[in-house]
């Protein structure tokens, strides 16, 4: 392993250990950082307990934890952080009522300054198993690109490059939240035509909201954004799907986020971006009728009346 790229990976949840699995599936030198005891470890994978043991081993850091407790988390691995590190995260979350990147965070608690995110419809049990999947690296800098895609870019991990690391960002976040919207359409046996509206509105909506953060929105337009959410079509498993699904079934919030056992950055994100929508004049009526009928319970029926009965935009 002595030419191996190193990598550090940070979080021993599914995602985290997935991300783990495909770096070393590549042939990398993984160390995870967890409190965990992940079972079954994926090969070639060892852990670390100690922040300062994990920093010793490689310069690109990759992180997979909540958004919530990235900020403490990023403050920690700062302290044994310089400018050559690059921190990459695949994070679908924003933080707070600004809405702010989870790079924003990185750049403000630690010295990193090259840094970057993960997109695309790869899923966590496929990284795993090393079955063929896709994921988008954003950066700014070509380099860190380049290290993310040499550390886990395989004959079964291919990974695209982006310098639209805003428009990433935000595409994985809304994303995430409209995912659910497509659990819930389907649960509903809506026909497949209506899903496709669905689809294809919630892509030129999430679109619209990114350019308004400063996102280039060709960046939604690709596998970050549509390719990411018509993959959710068939990945009854992922988490998102899981939860819509289960509240289409009439289960509560908690129920349905138990159904989806991983945690689900959207339901928490989906009110602050209709809040942020709303401050800046952008029009987002299906992040409105997600926040508003969907998450917090609402009938299906008055749920789709709403969005049956909008005003028609020219174009669409």
């Amino acid at each position: 392993m002595a030419d191996a790229q190193k990598v550090l990976v940070v979080g021993g949840g599914p995602w985290g250990v997935a991300l783990a699995a495909g770096a070393a599936q590549a042939g990398s030198d993984v160390v995870l950082l967890t409190r965990r005891d992940p079972s079954p470890l994926p090969e070639r994978v060892r852990i670390v307990r100690t922040v300062a043991e994990a920093m010793k081993h490689a310069r690109l850091v990759v992180l997979a934890i909540p958004s919530g407790v990235a900020r403490p988390a990023l403050r920690d691995l700062g302290e044994h952080m310089d400018g050559s590190h690059y921190v990459v995260h695949g994070i679908r979350g924003l933080e707070g009522p600004e809405l702010l990147t989870i790079c924003d965070v990185i750049r403000e608690e630690t010295p990193a300054r090259r840094v970057g995110a993960l997109g695309g419809p790869a899923l966590a049990d496929d990284l795993v198993a090393g079955r063929p999947s896709v994921l988008v690296c954003g950066s700014r800098y070509p380099e860190v690109c380049e290290a993310v895609a040499a550390a886990l870019g395989s004959d079964h991990l291919r990974v695209y490059p982006t310098s639209d690391l805003r428009g990433l960002e935000w595409a994985s976040a809304l994303v995430g939240c409209l995912t659910i919207a497509v659990g819930y359409a389907q649960a509903l046996k809506t026909s497949p035509a209506l899903v496709a509206a669905l689809i294809s509105r919630s892509i030129g909506e999430a679109a619209r909201i990114a350019s308004a953060a400063g996102g280039d929105e060709r960046t939604v337009l690709g596998l970050a954004g549509s390719g990411d959410l018509l993959a959710s079509i068939s990945q009854s498993e992922r988490p998102e799907v899981v939860l819509g699904t289960a509240l289409a079934e009439g289960k509560s919030r908690d129920d349905a986020l138990k159904a989806a056992k991983l945690r689900v950055e959207g339901v928490d994100l989906i009110p602050r971006i209709v809040k942020w929508t709303e401050q800046r004049g952008v029009r987002a009526p299906i992040f409105r009728a997600l926040s508003g009928g969907v998450i917090e319970g609402r009938p299906a029926r008055a749920i789709l009346h709403e969005l049956m009965t909008l005003p028609v935009e020219e174009g669409a």
